[in-house]
């Protein structure tokens, strides 16, 4: 069987015994140090991926994949609107809304943003109606004035179920005894959760018509949302609906309205990413000192081979393959490591809290008190990639150090 003469010996230099312990030894540490670094590399990047959609799918529990509303005037055609998106078969729900900041009076002020919602309607494009904690999301009917808080908010204000709350409309009406402002009281019927602060300490929900009612907006809503079979499409979608609608439209999609947030967190992965990388450089690296060593403890076997005819070319290509095949036993051990431990991440952090007694999240400090993890195989492909490149980059200057020997130099003292 043909194999190159590079690849024969340097495969054969691999398998042969050390008369040098210690390179052995190095070599060992240098695989240790490649897997670790690549193992610690996919663990974090697959965290921060779970960390990324467990964020995502909190903020579109609460918010829709896209919005389509009117500019300095109230949407009064959203039933067309409606009827409209749902022909197109991206589209899977559609829901009217209507919403604008209030002042809420409980046993303390707070401001908040109001929520009018088709009780029927809200689940085809949010999530809000699964996350009531106490109460009904029934309860939300029709000329009752019943209203929704978010948890910390209803806590900032003192507010429970059963309590009564006033909320105060940025408007004004005119009496007899001048200008009033705008306000109802609202019965609180129950009190939801959505697991991002934002929206816990800043929302409260109503029915539309209520809503409609206090703020004197007629039949008229802000808008329409809407929930996509891929959500990437929001804001493609929605242009489309507003431009078959004619007239002028806001359009906002989920991305847009975040679009800071996640700017971040990407930002944040890249950044981790770079810094990661630079421990698997340095570990790869290692690998130059490993083949050093075993350069000068080959310098006779170097110096036999180049007086048999052995080419220079041949020499580097030689120990650029046993170089490289370190690295890629280093590469696996890390990729089979970083996959099972990101996996397994949150059993491995149960495992530590109660082996150590302590909560590395505790649930009543953290909105998210586990760990979430998402491996994806494109990044652990990169990851594998660039532990590679470091890895081939490491072997050159000890090969070429290798080529450069010369026999009679090398034999002199044998």
């Amino acid at each position: 069987m043909f194999r190159p003469l590079p690849l024969y010996v340097g495969l054969r230099y691999t398998r042969a015994k050390r008369r040098n312990h210690f390179i052995s030894f190095i070599s060992a540490v240098s695989v240790l140090g490649i897997g670790l670094g690549v193992a610690a590399l996919i663990t974090v990047i697959s965290v921060m991926n779970g960390f990324e959609l467990e964020l995502r799918a909190r903020i579109l529990g609460m918010v829709a994949h896209a919005t389509v509303s009117g500019v300095g005037e109230d949407f009064v055609q959203w039933p067309h609107a409606v009827e409209e998106a749902k022909r197109n078969p991206e589209v899977t729900g559609a829901a009217p809304f209507v919403e604008r900041e209030v002042m809420l009076q409980g046993v303390r002020q707070s401001g908040a943003i109001i929520r009018g919602v088709l009780p029927e309607r809200e689940p085809e494009v949010s999530e809000v109606s699964g996350k009531v904690v106490e109460g009904e999301w029934d309860s939300l009917r029709p000329g009752e004035f019943n209203i929704l808080l978010g948890r910390e908010l209803a806590l900032f204000a003192g507010a429970e179920v059963g309590d009564t709350v006033m909320v105060l409309a940025p408007m004004a009406r005119s009496t007899p005894t001048g200008l009033l402002p705008v306000m109802r009281r609202f019965n609180v019927t129950g009190i939801f959760e959505a697991g991002m602060q934002d929206y816990d300490r800043g929302y409260a929900i109503v029915h539309m018509t209520d809503a409609q009612k206090l703020l004197r907006m007629g039949e008229g809503v802000t808008g329409v949302r809407l929930k996509l079979t891929d959500m990437f499409r929001a804001w493609d979608v929605a242009r489309d609906l507003a431009d078959r609608l004619g007239g002028f439209y806001r359009v906002r999609d989920w991305t847009r309205e975040h679009a800071n947030f996640f700017r971040a967190i990407q930002t944040e992965k890249v950044v981790m990413f770079v810094i990661l990388s630079l421990i698997v450089a340095v570990a790869a690296f290692n690998l130059v000192s490993t083949l050093v060593m075993l350069v000068t403890d080959k310098q006779a076997d170097i110096a036999i081979l180049r007086t048999l005819g052995m080419t220079p070319g041949t020499i580097m290509g030689t120990f650029i393959v046993q170089g490289v095949l370190v690295g890629v036993v280093g590469i696996t051990f890390g990729l089979v490591l970083g996959v099972v431990l990101a996996e397994n991440i949150s059993n491995v952090m149960r495992f530590i809290e109660s082996t150590f007694g302590f909560q590395l999240m505790p649930a009543e400090i953290y909105y998210i008190s586990d760990l979430p993890s998402d491996v994806r195989p494109k990044q652990i492909a990169a990851i594998a990639a660039i532990a590679f490149l470091f890895a081939s980059i490491a072997t050159i200057y000890p090969a070429w150090r290798a080529a450069r020997t010369q026999p009679a130099e090398a034999l002199r003292y044998e």
